[in-house]
């Protein structure tokens, strides 16, 4: 498509062209309404790759996202921009995630995480943090600095939950499962209330150490998080 933005690039380049040849030659009116038309031609399908390039969304999160103890090619990032493509979704998803990563690892390498310029970023992160006992005010922290990060950037942010082992005691489970849903409505972003739903415990879907999704595990955890994706991204689109 045309756009006014594809006709003023035309006229500039036509301006300067204009000025070239007229120190050069003399330049016919219709050479000259030749090149326009070209250039037109040329800023409207410049505007149209552009337009058609896959958005890229990246993941920041831990061994959950880096694909622990899967084939390369079956990590959740990987699964789900299959999924997303399945249903016409021209995106590209890059895995951010490092194993053993905590809240304030991912913190720390957030500015490179975003090297390729994410339109949007889904946050997997607090899950070491949990399994390690660190105080969940700390994790609320090192996550609300993190999407404030993204919301300066215009990123669209996407958090994911995690809930906490039912082991650690009552006052912990509440203060760690509530941080969540907690920064995701102060921040007013999208929210995933937790990333293993359907998942966790069920060892049918996880690795041996009963921690780590399997393959069936990761297209589980895909099925069920996949409406909250699309629907980021159409309200993006929108």
């Amino acid at each position: 498509m045309v756009t006014a933005m594809h006709v003023i690039n035309a006229v500039l380049v036509l301006l300067r062209a204009s000025m070239f040849m007229k120190r050069r030659s003399r330049q016919s009116p219709f050479a000259m309404i030749l090149m326009l038309c070209g250039s037109i031609i040329l800023s409207a399908q410049a505007g149209s790759v552009a337009d058609d390039s896959s958005k890229r969304i990246t993941v920041l999160g831990d061994s959950l996202v880096a694909g622990y103890g899967l084939a390369p090619g079956l990590s959740f990032p990987d699964r789900l921009e299959a999924a997303l493509q399945d249903k016409g979704y021209k995106i590209a998803v890059v895995n951010a995630g490092l194993s053993g990563d905590t809240t304030a690892g991912g913190l720390a390498r957030l500015e490179w995480s975003l090297s390729d310029d994410p339109a949007a970023v889904i946050i997997v992160l607090g899950g070491n943090d949990m399994l390690r006992g660190l105080d969940p005010a700390a994790t609320r922290t090192n996550l609300d600095a993190i999407i404030t990060q993204l919301k300066k950037r215009n990123v669209t942010v996407m958090l994911a939950g995690m809930l906490a082992s039912r082991n650690l005691g009552p006052e912990y489970v509440t203060a760690f499962d509530g941080l969540y849903p907690a920064l995701a409505e102060a921040h007013n972003i999208d929210f995933y209330p937790f990333f293993l739903e359907g998942v966790a415990l069920d060892p049918a879907l996880n690795l041996s150490d009963g921690l780590h999704p399997n393959e069936d595990g990761v297209n589980e955890i895909v099925r069920r998080i996949l409406p909250f994706v699309t629907n980021m991204l159409d309200q993006m689109a929108g």
